[in-house]
């Protein structure tokens, strides 16, 4: 076992992340998004098919306003213009002074100025999670140059010290997602091992699951549980619907159509007969 962090328990996990599906369903949050404008559309649906309430709010004046009556709030680099930089500034100090949960994806920051150095700005405002790729994670902790655009070079166990630094720096949960997804908050670890590599064919696959985790972020506050709990239920469900539209699906188009099902359909009950969790042995 690592010394990275103490052991947690998978079954509790895996419990609580039943609770929070069945919570979250019954209160959908409102899930404020500034993000990429490639995936707009679809992170709109993915969150609408899992049970949250989203909104794409990223103009000047209306975005810290917003922040501030949202559930959870996704700040998303993907596609960082000018008034979506000033709006992320914005909404994330509405989030804090609200005590919004807000999540930070900084895609494809490393080798690119303006989105990382804006990450950087960001992350000392202390995210209450940080979403990426184990490349983006590492360029982030200032630990690698970034991966090959938006696509990761390194792998989950490559980000291990950067998230650990990463989540005590900012006292943040930090996820590094891939082929095997980690979710720290600097003294625990949850490794999870589903999923299916036909997300990466699906634009939007990775940006999505961040909105995901805001709305369940959002619907933690609401229920009384940990924020590192809410990220890794996130990626359980998240993942656990990709495993099954992968059983229907010929190819990305049918899959994009069929995840967006998959997660209409995956019942709190499922989590437990699906989940394969490991804890605090990375």
């Amino acid at each position: 076992m690592s010394d990275l962090l103490r052991p947690a328990s998978a079954s509790d996990l895996v419990e609580q992340a039943a609770s929070l599906l069945a919570a979250l369903r019954a209160a959908p949050p409102l899930t404020h998004c500034i993000t990429n404008s490639v995936v707009t559309g679809f992170t709109a649906n993915v969150l609408l098919a899992v049970g949250a309430a989203p909104a794409m709010v990223d103009i000047v004046g209306e975005s810290g306003v917003f922040a501030g009556i949202a559930s959870g709030l996704l700040v998303n680099l993907g596609t960082p213009t000018p008034e979506q930089r000033a709006a992320s500034l914005e909404a994330v100090a509405g989030a804090t002074a609200s005590g919004t949960p807000w999540v930070l994806d900084p895609v494809a920051i490393g080798a690119l100025p303006v989105r990382t150095a804006l990450a950087h700005s960001l992350a000392e405002l202390r995210p209450t999670a940080i979403r990426g790729n184990a490349s983006e994670i590492l360029a982030l902790a200032g630990l690698s140059g970034g991966g090959r655009g938006v696509d990761a070079t390194d792998s989950t166990d490559a980000a291990i010290d950067a998230a650990r630094s990463l989540a005590v720096r900012f006292g943040s949960v930090v996820a590094v997602s891939g082929p095997v997804d980690l979710i720290t908050d600097g003294e625990r670890a949850f490794r999870l091992d589903n999923g299916h590599g036909l997300l990466t064919r699906v634009t939007g696959g990775g940006c999505a699951l961040g909105a995901v985790m805001a709305a369940f972020l959002g619907a933690a506050r609401a229920n009384g549980n940990a924020p590192l709990i809410a990220v890794a239920a996130a990626s359980l469900v998240y993942t656990i619907a990709a495993e099954r539209a992968a059983e229907v699906s010929t190819g990305p188009g049918g899959f994009a159509v069929a995840f967006l099902d998959a997660l209409a359909a995956v019942q709190p009950a499922d989590i437990s007969s699906a989940a394969r969790v490991e804890a605090g042995a990375l």
